[in-house]
């Protein structure tokens, strides 16, 4: 993720508090960006063969992915300002969506294990809840900028460690 983070012009600790904003909103985008890149891994390890619906999916998310380091970089120089916070909720919604519709496609091209679908299904149900956290972020950062940041946080806790569901399906197909 590249984010410019400007020196400040000072030599002292009290520089830096001006660029505290910038500094977490990066820390935000920086853990959101490896969750994507833990589970689009996980995710692609379990492929049986690539077709057009897949790579479109991946070209898809990439692009929204890489408008992360802009919506960090505007909402930090803001410190957090409610349009910033809510645009940065939104691409985070349409990127949360796009894995969705990899997920999905990845599932109708390689899926004929038991384990892999049950695996899938409990992501299914990890997606639905980050995409009503995401479009709840929106209007909430019109509200109380607070909530909207609990609700970003709460989503990357919940996909922060890969499902341990999906690693040991992956394991015993590829054991066989």
């Amino acid at each position: 993720m590249v984010l410019e983070i400007k020196v400040p012009h000072g030599g002292g600790w009290k520089d830096l508090t001006e660029l505290i904003p910038t500094f977490l909103s990066y820390i935000l985008s920086f853990v959101y960006i490896g969750i994507y890149w833990g589970n689009h891994h996980h995710l692609l390890h379990s492929l049986k063969q690539v077709s057009s619906s897949i790579i479109w999916g991946n070209i898809n998310l990439l692009f929204w992915l890489s408008l992360v380091p802009f919506v960090t970089g505007w909402m930090g120089e803001n410190h957090f300002a409610t349009d910033t916070v809510a645009l940065y909720g939104f691409i985070m919604l349409v990127s949360g969506f796009s894995f969705f519709l990899l997920m999905i496609a990845v599932q109708k091209n390689s899926h004929d294990n038991a384990e892999l679908k049950q695996a899938f299904n409990h992501l299914n149900r990890k997606g639905i809840v980050s995409t009503i956290c995401y479009a709840s972020s929106i209007p909430l950062a019109y509200i109380h900028i607070s909530a909207s940041f609990v609700l970003f946080i709460f989503v990357s806790i919940l996909w922060l460690i890969p499902d341990k569901k999906l690693e040991d399906a992956l394991k015993r197909k590829n054991s066989e």
